[in-house]
């Protein structure tokens, strides 16, 4: 039985996620009809760039780490499934997702089904890295908890309105 992630390879797909978070808020800065929305997908855009530059330094730091060979066949595939099936892995990308939303509260929807994505994600994630980087994944993983309290606080003051 092999593992089928490296370290490097949980980092780069880590990566990947929080680019296209990026892009994904970018694109609903751009077209958010709320000022609020607005200005909460630029900090958002700009905290999943910050996560990048966390997990482009964690590369530098895991060279050739392989996860435990204590992982089961089930979780692999568990865990694998999980990456398979986060919104931004199939063919469309995250700029074309934000442009298709239909409104500022369809658009929240998308993004905390994303920030959820993310927290399973680096939750089973933060098992896999070595002791050392543990603690900056779950502060990632902090960080994307109080994305997804923004998005939720945002969703309840434009239900206000």
């Amino acid at each position: 039985m092999g593992v089928f992630f490296s370290g490097r390879e949980l980092l780069n797909v880590a990566v990947g996620i929080e680019k296209n978070g990026a892009a994904f808020y970018d694109t609903l800065a751009a077209s958010a009809k709320h000022a609020a929305a607005r200005r909460l997908y630029r900090h958002l855009a700009d905290k999943e760039r910050e996560h990048i530059g966390i997990f482009q330094n964690m590369l530098g730091l895991v060279g050739d780490y392989e996860p435990p060979d204590t992982l089961t066949e089930e979780y692999q595939s568990y865990f694998r499934a999980l990456v398979d099936t986060l919104i931004f892995t199939d063919d469309r990308l995250p700029a074309d997702v934000a442009r298709e939303v239909s409104s500022d509260t369809e658009a929240i929807q998308v993004a905390l089904g994303v920030e959820k994505d993310s927290i399973l994600l680096y939750t089973e994630m933060r098992n896999l890295v070595r002791k050392a980087q543990r603690a900056v994944v779950v502060r990632v993983i902090e960080e994307e908890r109080g994305h997804l309290r923004e998005l939720r606080d945002l969703r309840k003051s434009l239900g206000k309105r």
